[in-house]
């Protein structure tokens, strides 16, 4: 089987050599913006682009604003800060989820609490988060109060896992239910959507990464969402060493973090935004072929669901238990063809192994099966 899918992949790359999971689309375009901003000298945070960037963001996701950072990480600290996360407060996140989710916790001097997912959309599972609070909880007051840890949980955090989006709507009206804010990780999500509404729009605040291996790629960088224009404004101010305007002096009115991001990795991020219509739509085709050749090989690949966009970011195969998934990783890199294993999941993690958890099963289910395979665009279109 590890055979055919190697060809299969071959094919859509139109090439034996080594073949990367999601290797960046570069051509001309990117170099001649770049040359542009090293000729000007504005290369750093200061400079026209970063605010484009962020006003063709803000109009394509339709989200009011938008603040461009250094990374996805990063982003996700301000916004659970933004959000009222302090440091022993409580923030609720999912398990199956990249590494970042859960520093950008630990960044916070917060505690991650982790609820299950769902099979079908690999996001977190409304149903598990509602039983977590549920079980653990109550409302009072000041907030949603942990009667298990004596800690207040100011934040929840789902992802939408390799670009599949997961049952926002559900879970934010959990979290308004027991008033905890909604930070949406949408890092793998651009171009993804929920019932005609883009992913990282749901919540106070959302988040897109912008790093190497995304649909699309500023170098490293990341954007807030928000629609709250008062927190916008903040957002903006501490990720810009909060300093306050003067045309020379340098003052600044609190602590703060030096986030912006930069104006050269703005202009690689417009060159990228303007291709990314194109990405998407071979992104798709790429999917096809796979949904095709899985179809024929009595293999899953993961699909949209009804009601969503997927952006396809990895294109996602379930196998049938574990050992079945360590043969095709092994046969595969062997052949030049770079698949992977999903994360390791969150609580699993030797410095997460303490921390209150709920049920895992659909989350280790997942683990044990997960391959993700190429899904960059190859230079000849599909």
């Amino acid at each position: 089987m590890s055979k055919d899918l190697v060809s299969c992949i071959q094919d859509i790359y139109s090439t034996k050599d080594q073949i990367s999971l999601h290797e960046p689309y570069f051509d001309r375009d990117e170099e001649l913006s770049l040359e542009s901003v090293i000729k000007s000298t504005f290369v750093s945070s200061v400079g026209p682009l970063v605010e484009e960037l962020e006003s063709k963001i803000s109009k394509y996701t339709g989200s009011i604003y938008a603040i461009a950072v250094v990374n996805g990480t990063s982003a996700l600290q301000v916004s659970l800060e933004l959000c009222g996360v302090k440091p022993a407060d409580e923030v609720i996140t999912q398990s199956l989820t990249f590494v970042a989710s859960v520093n950008a916790i630990h960044h916070c001097s917060a505690v991650p609490i982790f609820v299950d997912v769902c099979k079908e959309s690999m996001g977190m599972s409304p149903q598990s988060l509602n039983q977590f609070l549920e079980e653990n909880c109550e409302v009072r007051e000041e907030g949603c109060w942990n009667i298990k840890s004596e800690r207040i949980i100011k934040a929840c955090m789902p992802m939408h896992t390799f670009g599949f989006p997961c049952d926002i709507k559900e879970i934010k009206a959990v979290c308004d239910k027991y008033n905890i804010a909604l930070v949406e990780d949408s890092a793998e999500s651009i171009g993804s959507s929920y019932d005609k509404k883009h992913t990282g729009t749901f919540g106070e605040f959302g988040v897109i990464s912008f790093n190497g291996n995304k649909t699309i790629t500023t170098g490293a960088g990341g954007v807030i969402l928000t629609d709250n224009k008062e927190k916008a404004s903040l957002a903006k101010h501490i990720t810009t060493t909060a300093k306050l305007p003067h045309k020379w002096n340098f003052d600044h009115d609190m602590p703060a973090y030096n986030f912006r991001m930069p104006n050269l990795n703005a202009a690689l991020g417009l060159s990228q935004f303007n291709k990314l219509p194109f990405l998407l739509e071979q992104k798709r085709l790429i999917a096809e072929k796979y949904k095709d050749w899985g179809d024929k090989n009595g293999y899953c690949f993961k699909q949209e669901r009804s009601g969503t966009i997927s952006n396809y970011w990895l294109n996602t195969m379930i196998v049938n238990d574990k050992e079945e998934r360590d043969v095709i990783l092994e046969e595969t890199n062997k052949s030049l063809v770079m698949t992977r294993p999903a994360w390791t999941p969150m609580h699993r993690l030797p410095f997460n192994i303490s921390f209150q958890r709920g049920e895992m099963t659909n989350t280790e289910w997942l683990f044990d099966r997960i391959i993700n395979v190429p899904s960059g665009v190859p230079k000849n279109e599909i």
